[in-house]
């Protein structure tokens, strides 16, 4: 077998097993990505990037934050989305991901022990693999799971610090967590809450500060702030109190050893916390379409109302759920087919997501396709 054999096989058993996956172009009405306010186009942002350019600001950072790549515009957003959130502090990652696996990495200790949702996010995973505290997953959005959990370790003689691992909008099932149950619970059990705003960092929230908002700022609480999704550009924002983000300076290996966030990101993630601090008229109109869509879409397959801007229309076999992705895709509809390893096996779907990039014309055509579709692959 050649050098490159072995990994031949396994993309020809991906593609025999219909899960080889390739990259392509943009295509179709958007029902697929985490633009959800259409800001990753926007004028005042790019604007603002633009006039630091021609201000001086520097593509890149020549080096990780701890060397030189430290910039001013770097910790000018820090300060200001920890006065956006109301939290303590806040440090800016590359992206999510990178944050996420910093987060649980590095934070629970041995002897520690973390719980986290079943269905939480593939980096939280990465970062759970690389924990020195024991892990356990909890079943999703059940806060007496959680409790179970916890007093289950108790019981075997656990000692350590609690960490409880949730997101507040889950993306694949677009679900909310019970997050007001699960802070009580972390309060009863002093532990850690550490909260993943990914998919609802602004568009829900007072001024889109996120489901959580009114858990920031507590001294048990760190919360996660995408932004590359409703913000529209990219990176992460980890907030809470200001002890935990200088350990993290100190020991987040994702954070010490990657070369820092272009200066100009920092300046575009800046301007994206006002637009959405301004933008109750962006949640309005995105509010409008996710109701437009459980009347249009959800309702004609008896499928609940819509809880959030991602709507899951889950067929069950991949084939099946593939064949009405291309389907749909062909039809002139960017909507994307998710299976496992993505989800668990047997719930293989059509993940709609609803944007200001596609309007209620967009999902009446949507809603018309399907309906033809569905009846194709049934």
């Amino acid at each position: 077998m050649t050098r490159i054999g072995a990994f031949e096989n396994q993309l020809a058993q991906l593609s025999a097993a219909g899960r080889l996956r390739r990259l392509s172009p943009r295509a179709g009405r958007d029902f697929s990505s985490n633009d959800y306010l259409g800001l990753a186009g926007d004028p005042g942002i790019a604007r603002a990037v633009a006039e630091a350019v021609a201000a001086g600001v520097p593509v890149g950072s020549g080096g990780s934050r701890l060397l030189r790549g430290n910039a001013p515009e770097h910790e000018a957003l820090e300060a200001k989305a920890a006065v956006f959130f109301g939290a303590e502090t806040a440090l800016f990652f590359s992206s999510g991901f990178a944050a996420n696996m910093a987060l649980l990495s590095t934070l629970p200790q041995r002897g520690d022990l973390i719980v986290a949702d079943a269905l939480v996010h593939a980096s939280a995973h990465d970062g759970l693999r690389r924990a020195r505290a024991e892990h356990v997953f909890a079943a999703h959005n059940d806060a007496d799971a959680f409790e179970t959990a916890i007093r289950a370790w108790r019981r075997r003689g656990g000692t350590g610090r609690v960490w409880i691992a949730v997101e507040t909008l889950y993306s694949m099932d677009g679900d909310r967590a019970p997050i007001d149950a699960l802070a009580a619970l972390a309060e009863a059990e002093d532990a850690w809450l550490l909260i993943d705003e990914a998919h609802a960092t602004g568009v829900f929230g007072p001024a889109g500060r996120g489901l959580a908002a009114a858990l920031e700022g507590r001294d048990n609480v760190i919360a996660l702030h995408t932004c590359g999704k409703a913000l529209g550009v990219e990176g992460a924002i980890v907030t809470g109190p200001r002890v935990m983000m200088d350990f993290l300076v100190n020991r987040a290996r994702p954070f010490i050893f990657s070369t820092a966030p272009s200066p100009l990101m920092a300046v575009a993630v800046s301007a994206a916390l006002d637009r959405i601090a301004a933008g109750d008229d962006l949640r309005a109109r995105l509010a409008e379409r996710v109701a437009y869509a459980g009347k249009r879409i959800c309702a004609p397959y008896g499928l609940p109302r819509p809880d959030s801007q991602i709507l899951p229309i889950i067929l069950g076999g991949e084939g099946r759920t593939m064949a009405a992705a291309a389907a749909l895709q062909e039809a002139g509809f960017d909507v994307r087919g998710i299976r496992p390893p993505t989800v668990p096996d047997g719930t293989s779907r059509l993940r709609i997501s609803l944007t200001l990039n596609a309007g209620l014309d967009d999902i009446d055509a949507l809603s018309g396709a399907l309906a033809d579709i569905m009846e194709r692959v049934s």
